[in-house]
């Protein structure tokens, strides 16, 4: 296969211009795998709420690998021993992080399959791929994995500091507008350095960290946890699961690869090649085109679960700091049975409760370590003089209850 004319320039509304470093990098975009990742939306029913939310994964990956570039180069000039082979690997990693997710990013993982984590997938998709590229991605999976013996790398793809969050925070940032979001990813990479194989920012990079948490912090509970968008991808969920229910019945109307996840029951243990093949199929417009046809369906809750989505006409939903009461649930789920002479169980797809957290540090997980002028190494929660960083350490905890409108 000829490699000339592999190295190719990409325009990035973040970064401007983005090179594709070897040819390696430049098959695997090119690969049907990685080409769904345009149809995937990053942001899954943020568009809802965010008119602009509209980038997708495909995006969010190569711009993860433009910064990972960033790293190797930065931690090069600083002594950082890193050899071409475990370059390509961090590359091939950091570009495959996200191949596993399912269309509208996490709804897929609560409704047409059995508790299968877009992560599971991402690596059934690369040990695949490692088979087709002959055996190019081996080390790539082992730093994924979090196997490789040097952690910093391994922490560069999966950490509290990973390049996957300094390329979303700052991307989500620029596509909802939500100002707050965006941290300077370049200063932070600038600051990084290893010692003794564990990532550590240095001590001028300090409140670039705590800027870092707190945008986290923001777009948590402003973008991603936004109580509409809650509202909306509880509603994808519902259909999803509505239309396996009545698909055991009737078959529905929908692309021949979403009828496969309607009529299978799909879990890690039977996730074989067969199924993965046919999941690279599947991606937001399987979703959207079925949506639109079963809004037109004869079953009272799948219609209008699926009319609601399609026309924005959603759930109301109230967030609480305390849990909510079964009689407040009671109420509501007995007003919709007595409106639409519906059961109790159809009239649960429309009303029911549910909790959202968010904890922008988390202390058991490759803690952020600043390194000191004098070579001292500390947390950054001991390190800050802020008391806020210590603060965001802790979970919080909010409680939903969505329900009908007026009228559905």
């Amino acid at each position: 296969m000829p490699t000339n004319n592999k190295l190719k320039i990409l325009n990035d509304p973040i970064y401007g211009f983005i090179t594709i470093p070897n040819s390696l990098i430049f098959d695997l975009i090119q690969h049907k795998y990685f080409q769904r990742l345009r149809r995937i939306t990053q942001m899954g029913m943020s568009y809802l709420v965010y008119p602009g939310a509209h980038h997708t994964r495909f995006h969010h990956a190569i711009g993860c690998v433009h910064l990972m570039q960033q790293v190797v180069n930065i931690l090069r000039f600083k002594g950082v021993s890193i050899s071409e082979e475990e370059e390509g690997a961090l590359y091939a990693a950091i570009l495959l992080h996200d191949i596993g997710h399912g269309p509208f990013s996490h709804a897929m993982e609560h409704s047409i399959v059995n508790n299968v984590s877009h992560e599971q997938i991402s690596l059934l998709f690369m040990e695949q791929l490692n088979t087709e590229f002959n055996s190019s991605l081996t080390l790539a999976i082992q730093i994924f994995k979090g196997e490789y013996p040097r952690p910093f790398m391994c922490e560069l793809i999966s950490g509290q500091l990973d390049m996957d969050r300094a390329d979303y925070l700052k991307r989500d940032s620029f596509y909802t507008g939500v100002a707050e979001g965006n941290i300077n990813s370049e200063r932070l990479i600038t600051m990084l350095n290893v010692v003794g194989d564990k990532l550590v920012i240095e001590e001028k990079g300090i409140y670039s960290v705590e800027k870092f948490i707190n945008a986290r912090r923001f777009m948590y509970w402003q973008v991603y946890l936004h109580k509409t968008g809650i509202a909306a991808e509880q509603l994808l969920i519902r259909a999803l699961q509505r239309a396996k229910e009545l698909n055991k019945v009737e078959k529905l109307n929908t692309s021949r690869t979403l009828q496969y996840f309607l009529d299978n029951e799909i879990s890690f243990e039977n996730f074989n090649e067969e199924t993965l093949n046919i999941f690279s199929g599947l991606d937001d417009y399987d979703v959207i085109s079925a949506l639109k046809e079963w809004q037109h369906h004869h079953d009272f809750v799948l219609s209008h679960l699926s009319e609601m989505i399609i026309n924005r006409n959603l759930l109301k939903i109230k967030l609480k700091n305390k849990k909510i009461k079964e009689e407040d649930l009671k109420i509501h789920l007995q007003h919709l049975i007595n409106i639409y002479n519906i059961s109790e169980s159809e009239a649960k797809y429309f009303v029911f409760t549910g909790e959202i957290s968010n904890q922008a540090y988390q202390l058991n997980h490759h803690k952020i370590n600043i390194l000191h002028k004098s070579g001292k190494i500390e947390d950054i929660v001991k390190a800050s003089d802020q008391l806020n960083v210590k603060a965001l350490a802790k979970p919080i905890t909010k409680y939903y209850i969505c329900y009908p409108k007026e009228k559905l």
